[in-house]
Parts: C-alpha cells; sequence; structure tokens
C-alpha cells in the first residue's frame, strides 16, 4: 500500500459497499476514505436491512462488514435488550451476528461480490476462548488462560472462576465476557486468600440486579459483591486470562493497538491509564509512541519484532483484511503478549501510518481503501495478457 490510494479510480477500480450503520462514524471515516482515492462513492447497505432479510449487493462490489454497534434498535433486535447500555445479551449478539454475517456473505457470493472479513474468522474473533485458541496454537504469545480453546471448560459461575484461579494459581486474572467488547463485562479480579476479593470493572448493578455498561471504572471489594457479578455474566459465557503485570509510561499502566491491514503492522497508539482497563472511553489516554520504542531499546529489546507479534496473530485470520491487535508489554518492557484480536480495531481518528509501513500519511480507513487497490492492481497485472 502506498500514498498513490490518492490517484484517481480508473476502469477496473473497486467499488465499495460498507455493511453498517449509516449515521456511524466509522462508516463515515471509511466513506471519506474511499472518496479520498477518487473511487466511486462507498454504497452503505444498512445493518436494520441486513437483520430484516433484506441484504443485497452488486456484481464486483468489495464488501466492507463495519460495526453494528451504537445503534439503538439494532442493539434490540441483536441482543434483545432496549437499552444498549445493558451488559446481558452477548451470547444471544453473537448468534444473530454470526448467522447476519453468513447472510451477507452468501448474498455477495450470489451477486459476485467479496467480502473483506470471513464468517469464520469472525466466529473466532468473537469469542474471546476460541480466538485464544487459535493464537496459542500458532505459538503467539498469550496471556496464560484455562479457558482457552473449543475444548476446554465451561465457567458457570463465581465457584468456578475461583476455582480455575486456586488450580492455575492465578491470585490476579481477567474475567471476560466471551463475546464483549470495549471492555464490557470484563472484571480484573484481585484474590489474597479466603474471603479477599476485590474487582475493577466498569459493569453496574442496579437494584433489581440488572447490569449496565458505565463510562466508569468502579471497585468492588467483598467477595459476595464480585461473585454475584460474575455469577450474573457467567450465563452468556466467560473467558479467564493471566493478568499479565504491564509496563507503565509516566506512572500509567500501558498497552498498545496496533492495527495490522493486509498482514502489515501500519498503525500503532499507546493507551495508558490509572485503571487496569486501557480503553480510550474508560479514562484511558493516548501515550507516547516514542517513548516506548525508546523504552524497548533501552533494555535490549526489538520494536520490529513487537510488531512481527502482531502480524502472527493476524496471520491466524487470513479471510480479514484489517484487525486491532491489544498488545501487552510486560514490565520492563522487554516482552510482549496479545491479548485480543479486534475485527473493529481501527476506530483511530487522526492516526497516521508508522515509518515504513508502507501506509504513512494514511489514516487506518485509507490504509485499507490503498490495500484493496494494491491487491487489485496486483491481480490485473497477474492476469494481464
Amino acid at each position: 500500500m502506498s500514498p498513490s490510494a490518492s490517484s484517481p479510480g480508473g476502469a477496473g477500480a473497486p467499488r465499495f459497499a460498507v455493511v453498517g450503520n449509516p449515521e456511524n462514524r466509522r462508516v463515515a471515516f471509511f466513506r471519506e476514505a474511499v472518496r479520498a482515492a477518487g473511487l466511486e462513492p462507498a454504497r452503505v447497505v444498512p445493518w436494520l436491512q441486513v437483520l430484516r432479510g433484506g441484504a443485497g449487493f452488486e456484481p464486483g462490489e468489495t464488501v466492507r462488514v463495519d460495526s453494528p454497534g451504537e445503534d439503538a434498535e439494532v442493539e434490540r433486535l441483536l441482543r434483545g435488550v432496549d437499552d444498549p447500555t445493558r451488559v446481558e445479551g452477548s451470547a444471544r449478539w453473537y448468534a444473530g451476528f454470526l448467522t447476519a454475517v453468513g447472510e451477507v456473505t452468501r448474498a455477495a457470493s450470489a451477486a459476485g461480490a467479496e467480502a473483506l472479513a470471513s464468517p469464520g474468522d469472525l466466529a473466532a474473533l468473537f469469542d474471546k476462548r476460541l480466538c485464544h485458541g487459535l493464537l496459542a496454537a500458532a505459538e503467539v504469545p498469550v496471556p496464560p488462560s484455562p479457558t482457552s480453546g473449543p475444548d476446554a471448560a465451561k465457567v458457570r459461575g463465581w465457584s468456578d472462576v475461583r476455582a480455575l484461579m486456586r488450580e492455575h494459581r492465578m491470585p490476579r486474572a481477567f474475567v471476560k465476557l466471551a463475546h464483549g467488547s470495549s471492555a464490557s463485562g470484563v472484571l480484573a479480579v484481585e484474590t489474597a486468600g479466603p474471603g479477599r476479593v476485590r474487582a475493577s470493572t466498569s459493569v453496574e448493578r442496579d437494584a433489581e440486579g440488572r447490569l449496565f455498561n458505565s463510562l466508569r471504572v468502579r471497585r468492588y471489594t467483598t467477595e459476595a459483591e464480585v461473585g454475584a457479578l460474575v455469577d450474573a455474566l457467567a450465563p452468556d459465557g466467560l473467558h479467564i486470562e493471566r493478568w499479565l503485570p504491564k509496563a507503565s509510561q509516566r506512572g500509567r499502566a500501558a498497552d498498545l493497538r496496533i492495527v495490522v491491514v493486509g498482514g502489515r503492522a501500519t498503525h500503532a497508539v499507546v493507551r495508558t491509564s490509572l485503571s487496569p482497563m486501557t480503553n480510550l472511553h474508560l479514562g484511558g489516554a493516548r501515550g507516547d509512541l516514542d517513548e516506548v520504542r525508546a523504552a524497548v531499546s533501552a533494555v535490549g529489546g526489538c520494536w520490529r519484532e513487537a510488531l512481527a507479534i502482531c502480524e502472527r496473530a493476524a496471520a491466524c485470520f487470513p479471510g480479514t483484511l484489517c484487525v486491532g491487535v491489544d498488545l501487552l508489554p510486560a514490565a520492563g518492557w522487554r516482552r510482549f503478549a496479545v491479548g485480543e484480536v479486534n475485527a473493529f480495531g481501527d476506530l483511530l481518528p487522526g492516526l497516521t501510518g508508522l515509518p515504513g509501513s508502507g501506509a504513512e500519511g494514511l489514516d487506518t480507513y485509507a490504509a485499507q481503501v490503498a490495500a484493496v487497490l494494491d491487491r487489485t492492481r496486483n491481480d490485473h497485472a497477474v492476469t494481464s495478457p
């Protein structure tokens, strides 16, 4: 990929369709990237239309499947809840989303269009247990987990979590919804002997026992409170990972989101926080990438090798053009592990490509358009007489 994506599209240039929520900023950013590349405007196929059985594509279109989030009616149809801030319903969301993706893929194939993400990849990317198992099998460094892979024991509630943490000698662990995203339903759990338990999470519970996502990380400090939360989350499926001590930047815990496009690490952002969750919407802040590279170099590490770990993680999902990899630096900045791989991890407004990535000067959406253009040119070169 290269900034040549800004040249006008000619004969044989790709035509894009975006499955998304029309008013969502993700869709707007991608459509702007397509416009800036001089291509035909990207056609939007609304998620509501897809969920109501109306997915339709045109011959030769390149189909981007974007996030169905941030639309109350779409959330209601997928999760069965009227309030989009509710945590419950992620297992139902997963089943409905995969069914919808299957319909999109079938409709695209029937029309002679091409999707930029495969149903199999998305099924794994949105099940943390399957995703972790794939990464571990590919020898990508990941936090140890007793719930990794399709054959792992199911977690039925707090008693199972407590037993697995004890059995695997995990005094500190992240307990995550198997099908959650954006830190929804994540608990950072710490134990120190019988009855001494606390957890940090954005989940809040009302008087009726319903669970809601908050924009504030809160602490629960008794085993009864933590156990009640885990028991309420468990029916949607849970995944457990060892809580690895993270490196810090200016006194704040730090990790990185690395965007991989077409197999290459193209964009990186440092996320820092005073809480265990570094998500920017939970009060995390962007850190200094130059300081990270300097810290890695100072301990004899290699920044390029850290990016290569993310590229190896992305290679586990070969049918998907772009993923966002959450890279966890161990304390001291010498070692790295992959926490998660995100299908919709490219929402990083204003961020341009890394030096030497081929995406210099391009944001994450323009880099994806450029990758498709490069692939189209290569395909034409191979098939030309």
